[in-house]
């Protein structure tokens, strides 16, 4: 996908979006000193350019009572089945993100349970059960210091 260039106005729509995806169209406008249809159209031309993908409700899972946060390297033994690995993954509603990555797993999981004892049920009797994986370790999350979308005053304006 070709990069698409953002001005200073693209910029400022984004970081409003990014801070409050429900922020009126029409108070972005204002913000940004154009019309609302310009907004309307920058942003679709964003979503088109791939750059906004959607927006999404956040939720507080320990509000949910997921007081454990838990991030799991999984190790897979032959990189040919890795889909059938991802797709057995998807189906464990305790995981919430799964990347690819390098180094010394295949896998990097992101996983929200009750408790210890859900954890581990998940990682022993779920996780570890499906066939080619080979080793996981776990990483619990003590506490999460901050979480942020990607810098849009970062990026490079043409």
């Amino acid at each position: 996908m070709p990069k698409y260039n953002i001005d200073a106005i693209d910029q400022k729509i984004l970081m409003h979006l990014i801070s409050n995806a429900r922020m009126p169209f029409l108070e972005i406008a204002r913000e940004c000193g154009i019309s609302g249809a310009a907004i309307h159209q920058r942003v679709k031309k964003l979503e088109e350019a791939g750059i906004i993908t959607g927006s999404r409700l956040e939720i507080n899972p320990k509000a949910l009572g997921n007081d454990v946060c838990a991030y799991v390297g999984v190790r897979i033994s032959e990189p040919n089945i890795s889909n059938s690995v991802i797709d057995s993954l998807k189906s464990i509603p305790e995981i919430v993100e799964c990347h690819f990555i390098t180094g010394k797993y295949t896998l990097f999981l992101k996983v929200f349970c009750t408790d210890n004892e859900h954890l581990m049920n998940v990682i022993i009797n779920t996780i570890q059960g499906i066939p080619g994986i080979t080793q996981t370790e776990t990483f619990l999350s003590l506490d999460q210091s901050f979480e942020r979308q990607v810098n849009v005053g970062a990026t490079r304006i043409k």
